[in-house]
């Protein structure tokens, strides 16, 4: 669908711009948005590398398996299902790792792959076990302590102050979160008393 869209708005943008008499804005735009475009990729690469060799660091050195038993009981109250899987609490613990320090793009694969173990154990191969849910809405309204893309962009467009975002983070992130388990935790216990 978006490939018949977005050739569409084109199209139309392009056709109206030579009405109008705007053909040089519309080259101006687009030379200026591509420098953009580059601009924005290396920040984020940079903060990617940044953040993505922290995490190394802090897996090498068994700070991850600290932060993972400091993670235990919270996991083990969101996910009473998988209270004796080792593997899968580690995994689940690695994505929340990633999201908290706002890799993003580091918790996906990391939440694939927990998603995958989990999928494993299900009994129902059909439906998503009340683990899968509780784990995708988790990521959906992950909690970030270092907003690390939005910083980026903030830095890439000329802030004065990048960081200032944080403290909003925080408080949104959290009422989300919590929102959100409730409203999931809710959603199960009534779907679970309906099956029964």
């Amino acid at each position: 669908m978006l490939n018949k869209i977005w050739p569409i708005f084109l199209i139309v943008s392009i056709m109206y711009a030579c009405i109008s008499g705007n053909i040089e804005k519309v080259n101006n735009g687009i030379f200026e948005s591509t420098k953009n475009a580059v601009e924005l990729s290396l920040t984020f690469l940079g903060t990617m590398c940044l953040w993505n060799g922290i995490m190394k660091i802090a897996y090498k050195s068994n700070l991850i398996n600290i932060i993972v038993k400091i993670l235990n009981p919270i996991i083990r109250l969101l996910f009473p299902e998988i209270k004796n899987k080792e593997k899968i609490k580690k995994e689940i613990s690695m994505n929340i790792i990633a999201n908290i320090f706002g890799l993003g793009n580091a918790a996906t694969p990391l939440g694939v792959k927990a998603m995958m173990s989990m999928q494993e154990e299900n009994i129902n191969k059909e439906r998503l076990s009340n683990s899968m849910m509780i784990f995708i809405v988790l990521n959906t309204a992950s909690l970030q302590l270092i907003p690390t893309t939005v910083i980026a962009i903030r830095s890439s467009l000329g802030s004065n102050n990048p960081t200032s975002i944080v403290f909003p983070v925080w408080c949104a992130s959290i009422c989300s979160i919590i929102v959100a388990i409730i409203v999931t935790k809710g959603l199960i216990k009534k779907t679970n008393l309906k099956n029964k």
